[in-house]
C-alpha cells in the first residue's frame, strides 16, 4: 500500500522542491492532500499529475473561482484547514510538509501532528508562536519530528545524542543576504526589486526581504531556543556569504562539529523523508574553497540592527514571538508596496516591536491557540490605525 503525504503550501518553492523529490518515488507514495493560498492554476496542475483527491485553497476569492474550474472533477475543495480533521478522518498519513507563510501555518501544524506519523515544518511563524502547542501533540501520538529550515535541520542532525546540558555554544549562520557588503550610507535608498534579489537562495517574497534584514535569523534563533531547549546565552549568529555551512556546534567535551552542505533545501527535505536510506539526493564533492576561505564574521548590527530583538527574551516560549511575527509581516507589506524606505522598515520593526505596551507580553506563556490568534489580530488592528 502507498504512503499517503500531503503538502500544505505545494505551490511554494519548498512545497515544489517536495513534490520533485516524490515525483521519483511514485511508486512508494501517494499525494493525498495539497493546498495552496492564491495560484489555484499550479495547484490544479500538481493535483492533476500526482492524482491528488483533496485541496485547499485558504483564499476565499480563489476558492470560489476553482468551484467553478471545478464542476466536472472528482477533486474535493476546501476553504480552511479547520476542515481538516473531516477531510483526514481515520486516515493515517506517512508524512507531512507544512511550508505555508505565516502563522495562519500554526493551527494546522497542531492539528496534523495528530495526524502524522512524520512530519515536517518549515512554516517559521508556527514554530515561533506556539511551539508548546506542537510540541504537547508530538509527544501525544509519538510523531517523528523534522525541523527543515537549513540551519535547524543541521542542528537536529548533530545533537540528537546529548542532553542541551552538554552543549556549550551553538552558531547559526547568516548568508547576510544581498547587502552584507552594501554600503551602509546607501541603505536609505534600497529598493524593493535589490532586497528581493538573494545570491544563494530562491525563496518567496517575505522570506527574502527578511533576509535581507536579517529578521530571518532572529526568528531562527528563537526557533533553535524553541526546538532544542537550548537558552538564548548559547546561541550565536555568524555571517557567512556562501550558505555552504549552516550550523556549528561546540560541546562541553570539546567536540567541534560542522554541518555542511550545498544550499539545496531538497537536502535537508529528502533526509526529513527518507532519514539515512536518501538515494534521491547525489553527495558533490567536497567544496574546499568555501571551506578554506568560509568568511564567518560576527554580525555587524549597525547594519542589522534587527538582531538586538533577541536582546532581553524570555527563554521560553511566550506570546510576545507572536507579537515580532506580526509587526514585521506588517512592515514587511509596506516595504514591498513603496510605502517605507529599507532604513524605515528596520527602525519601524524595532519601534514598534518594543512598545511598553507589546513589552508585557513577554511574561505570558503561549500555550493557548486561542489567545494567540486573538494576539495577532488586536497587534495587526493596532498597526493598521498608524496611517503609515
Amino acid at each position: 500500500m502507498k504512503k499517503k503525504i500531503i503538502i500544505l503550501g505545494s505551490t511554494g518553492s519548498i512545497g515544489k522542491s517536495t513534490l520533485k523529490i516524490f515525483d521519483k518515488d511514485k511508486k512508494n507514495f501517494s499525494v493525498f492532500l495539497l493546498s495552496a493560498n492564491t495560484n489555484i492554476k499550479k495547484l490544479f496542475y500538481q493535483a492533476k499529475k500526482f492524482n491528488c483527491k483533496n485541496l485547499i485553497i485558504s483564499n476565499q476569492i480563489k476558492f470560489n473561482e476553482a468551484l467553478n474550474l471545478n464542476k466536472q472533477s472528482d477533486i474535493k475543495i476546501y476553504n480552511s484547514f479547520e476542515e481538516l480533521p473531516k477531510i483526514l478522518k481515520k486516515n493515517k498519513i506517512y508524512y507531512t510538509m507544512i511550508s505555508i507563510l505565516g502563522i495562519d501555518g500554526l493551527k494546522p501544524s497542531i492539528i496534523l501532528s495528530k495526524y502524522s506519523k512524520n512530519l515536517a515544518i518549515v512554516n517559521k511563524e508556527a514554530l515561533i508562536s506556539g511551539w508548546d502547542l506542537i510540541k504537547k501533540n508530538i509527544k501525544k501520538y509519538k510523531v517523528n519530528f523534522t525541523p527543515v529550515d537549513s540551519e535547524h535541520f543541521s542542528i537536529f542532525n548533530t545533537i540528537n545524542n546529548y542532553s542541551p546540558k552538554e552543549i556549550d555554544r551553538v552558531y547559526i549562520t547568516a548568508s547576510g543576504g544581498p547587502f552584507i557588503n552594501y554600503p551602509k550610507n546607501k541603505f536609505r535608498k534600497i529598493l524593493p526589486y535589490q532586497a528581493l534579489k538573494h545570491p544563494n537562495w530562491k525563496m518567496g517574497k517575505k522570506i527574502t526581504i527578511d533576509s535581507a534584514t536579517l529578521m530571518n535569523k532572529v526568528f531562527e534563533v528563537i526557533e533553535a531556543r524553541n526546538i532544542f531547549n537550548i537558552p538564548y546565552s548559547k546561541i550565536s549568529i555568524l555571517t557567512h556569504p556562501n550558505s555552504y555551512i549552516h550550523a556549528i556546534v561546540l560541546f562541553k567535551n570539546g567536540l567541534i562539529k560542522i554541518v555542511a552542505h550545498e544550499p539545496d533545501m531538497k537536502i535537508p527535505i529528502s533526509n526529513s523523508i527518507y532519514r539515512l536510506n536518501n538515494t534521491f539526493i547525489k553527495s558533490k564533492k567536497l567544496n574546499l574553497e568555501i571551506l578554506n576561505n568560509a568568511n564567518l564574521k560576527k554580525i555587524d548590527i549597525s547594519k542589522f540592527p534587527l538582531i538586538t530583538l533577541l536582546n532581553n527574551l524570555p527563554n521560553y516560549n511566550s506570546l510576545y514571538e507572536t507579537i515580532l511575527i506580526t509587526v514585521n509581516d506588517f512592515f514587511v507589506k509596506k516595504f514591498l508596496n513603496n510605502k517605507i524606505n529599507f532604513l524605515e522598515l528596520n527602525n519601524y520593526i524595532i519601534k514598534f516591536s518594543n512598545l511598553k505596551e507589546f513589552r508585557k507580553y513577554k511574561l505570558i506563556k503561549a500555550n493557548n491557540l486561542k489567545k494567540i490568534y486573538q494576539l495577532k489580530n488586536y497587534v495587526s488592528f493596532k498597526l493598521h490605525t498608524l496611517g503609515i
